[in-house]
């Protein structure tokens, strides 16, 4: 019980141990998500695709956030994302769009925070996250082939698959939401709370 009180001191009268805390949490929270990302965890695949777990974490911090720090969170871990990866179709414009539209429906206050909304968000984002992938495969893809992309009938195939696996992605991710957004919503909430007493 006496430890518990010093941490709480601790936590409280010094704003570089709740900063270094705070740090380890989301750099450890995103990290978690990174590693998560190539495993098929049994459960967590529908029809081969898994869920978006960098989407779903720039989509929890993005929602009590500025603009500029979810663009910024979007763009650091698509480029992690795209070292992780192949860098064609770049993870970067998709994850800092979300970043932006999450931070600015929740400063336009059209939805209120709870995991449905959550859910609803991340379905949205996921979605709009694999048309932009499609649309950079579609007419970036292949350049070693095709000067201005692929041929039309093989971006009519693109398109196709485009429909099945943003539905699906979008489904998954947003069924997965809460386990990202819960602990670490608890988190940050927690962290002000004490921060201001």
């Amino acid at each position: 019980m006496q430890g518990l009180k010093s941490l709480r001191y601790l936590w409280q009268k010094s704003p570089g141990w709740r900063q270094f805390v705070n740090g380890v949490a989301i750099v450890g929270s995103a990290s978690l998500c990174l590693l998560l990302l190539p495993m098929r965890l049994p459960g967590t695949v529908l029809l081969g695709i898994a869920p978006n777990w960098l989407l779903i974490w720039v989509v929890t911090w993005s929602i009590k956030r500025s603009v500029l720090q979810g663009a910024i969170a979007g763009i650091t871990l698509g480029l992690i994302q795209d070292g992780m990866t192949a860098h064609n179709p770049t993870h970067v414009f998709g994850l800092m769009m979300v970043g932006i539209l999450t931070a600015r429906l929740q400063k336009q206050r059209y939805l209120q925070e709870d995991f449905i909304s959550v859910a609803l968000i991340v379905f949205a984002m996921t979605i709009m996250v694999e048309t932009i992938a499609t649309l950079q495969f579609g007419f970036l893809g292949e350049a070693t082939t095709y000067t201005f992309g692929l041929p039309l009938e093989k971006l009519a195939e693109v398109w196709q698959h485009h429909q099945q696996i943003a539905l699906i992605s979008a489904v998954i991710s947003s069924l997965w939401a809460p386990v990202i957004y819960y602990p670490l919503n608890h988190w940050w909430t927690t962290t002000r709370f004490l921060g201001t007493r």
